[in-house]
């Protein structure tokens, strides 16, 4: 019996996820970006990470094309950020502060970490590539994550206290 796209998405969505923004760049050096909660450790040694990215979108196009991409891991206080990296367009950067990573890559300023990748490997999966990453370059800074939860945005507890 298949699975109906409704069916398998209300499913997903009771899976709370973190919230990433990631970037690449194309062959002309322009940067792409997406907004990702499908992004994943894979690895301790080497340090690898996977991000799946739908073969429609605009980026799509620079993982293949520049072999390198970046991961912002998005801070409660930035889900702006995360809204407008889920459309396309080239809008997404004007509007948006960024550092440039050692890759050439844009980085979100103000996330909560920065992981700067080569691509190792592209595995096609249904309508979405999987790329794994090696990470060549990462940063950290205290912060709450931003959440994604039953299609909402969630914030932590602020009870809890910084995460260490």
């Amino acid at each position: 019996m298949p699975i109906a796209p409704a069916d398998f998405r209300r499913a997903l969505a009771c899976f709370a996820s973190g919230v990433t923004a990631v970037t690449t760049r194309d062959a002309d050096g322009r940067p792409l970006g997406l907004t990702v909660t499908a992004f994943s450790s894979v690895s301790l040694q080497p340090p690898l990470v996977l991000v799946c990215v739908d073969e429609r979108s605009e980026a799509h196009a620079g993982f293949k094309q520049s072999g390198v991409f970046g991961v912002s891991i998005l801070s409660e206080d930035q889900e702006s950020v995360s809204r407008r990296f889920a459309w396309g367009g080239a809008t997404k950067f004007e509007e948006t502060r960024t550092v440039t990573g050692s890759l050439g890559v844009p980085l979100v300023a103000g996330a909560l970490a920065h992981l700067e990748c080569r691509v190792v490997a592209a595995h096609p999966a249904g309508d979405h590539v999987v790329y794994v990453g090696e990470i060549v370059t990462l940063s950290t800074r205290p912060g709450r994550p931003l959440l994604y939860d039953q299609g909402r945005y969630r914030r932590l507890d602020p009870d809890e206290g910084d995460p260490a």
